[in-house]
């Protein structure tokens, strides 16, 4: 978790970055945004950090994991050590970052750079400097009032309640590439995250969370797309393993390999084609899992939201199952019709 109660927005730069590829101008500011007012401060506090109360942590990388060649970890870096430094270095940012928007799907859009200070993490109170670009202009309307009559308009802007892409870099753990959160609602097709993995380029930090998350996903995974050559699994039996893969991890601390095998994968052959997949399956850019650790909570309630537990028939049923599939057969009638018995004690 991260704490901005004390926070302080100490400075701001704003700068216009267009798609350099379909010629659109790179509009650099030659002063800081005033940031004065009460209101405005408020304001962008609301937008910059209310998507990062629950942030997922990474590092820094480049070539070979030599984060000290990313150019944005030389510019915090230099930022940290010499805050005076900062409205040269937001310029550098957003040159960096016009200079990567070459793909045509990549929008134009605003980008702020934030110094911050009194940001604690880790009972650790900290520098943070936050990058964020807004993407998507929407129309709002407003009332103006003259003596007794009322005009209305329509105007352009940014919605505080959304933010498109940022990020936080935090002036801590700078020996393996800093700290780092990410927020980017703006794209999810390969051609959009170019914030990720061409401006910004972060691996997952090795913690629970990640290692959770990653866990998760290969389990998930393994279930829905079992391997072509091995034995076919039911839909029911399929939905089982899900929901043992997900009691596990909400009834479980720790996280152990041996014991998850034993107690979710159980037989076997079942554990023999998980290993192969989990070999064959894993993402070059993941971190290494090691064969134990701590279960994040936080990390499991997302994944929550993609193990699902609906037994789709034709488009007439949805069946719901939430354990126990002993309770639900299947079989086929004379004619060919396919039907699934469920037996229960008493209807909710």
């Amino acid at each position: 978790m991260i704490d901005y109660t004390n926070c302080t927005i100490e400075k701001v730069a704003v700068h216009g970055v267009g798609n350099k590829n379909n010629g659109e101008d790179l509009q650099l500011s030659t002063s800081l945004l005033d940031i004065s007012s009460t209101s405005v401060r408020d304001s962008l506090f609301k937008y910059f950090l209310n998507s990062f109360t629950k942030p997922e942590f990474y590092n820094f990388t480049f070539t070979d994991d030599d984060f000290t060649l990313n150019p944005l970890y030389t510019i915090a870096t230099e930022v940290f050590d010499n805050p005076g430094s900062f409205q040269k270095n937001a310029t550098n940012i957003a040159l960096h970052l016009y200079d990567l928007s070459i793909h045509p799907n990549i929008k134009a859009g605003d980008l702020f750079v934030v110094y911050f200070t009194g940001v604690i993490i880790e009972d650790e109170i900290t520098d943070v400097i936050g990058i964020f670009k807004s993407e998507n202009i929407q129309p709002f309307l407003k009332v103006d009032k003259s003596n007794d009559e009322f005009s209305l308009e329509t105007r352009e802007g940014i919605n505080i309640d959304k933010l498109d892409k940022g990020c936080l870099i935090i002036n801590t753990y700078k020996e393996i590439g800093y700290k780092v959160c990410v927020i980017d609602n703006a794209g999810k097709s390969k051609d959009a995250q170019y914030w990720k993995d061409s401006f910004l380029l972060i691996k997952p930090c090795a913690d629970k969370y990640h290692y959770t998350k990653e866990i998760m996903k290969i389990a998930r995974d393994f279930v829905v797309n079992q391997p072509k050559d091995d034995t076919e699994v039911s839909k029911v039996d399929q939905i089982d393993l899900l929901n043992r893969t997900l009691d596990y991890f909400r009834d479980n601390d720790t996280y152990s390999k041996k014991e998850f095998e034993e107690k979710v994968l159980i037989d076997t052959e079942t554990v023999e084609s998980y290993r192969k997949f989990e070999e064959s399956n894993r993402d070059e850019k993941t971190i290494p899992l090691p064969e134990s650790f701590e279960i994040s909570p936080q990390a499991v309630k997302k994944q929550a939201r993609v193990y699902k537990s609906i037994l789709k028939l034709d488009k007439n049923f949805h069946i719901y199952i939430h354990g126990n599939a002993e309770l639900i057969e299947q079989g086929v009638e004379k004619d060919g019709r396919k039907f699934y018995k469920i037996y229960f004690e008493k209807e909710l």
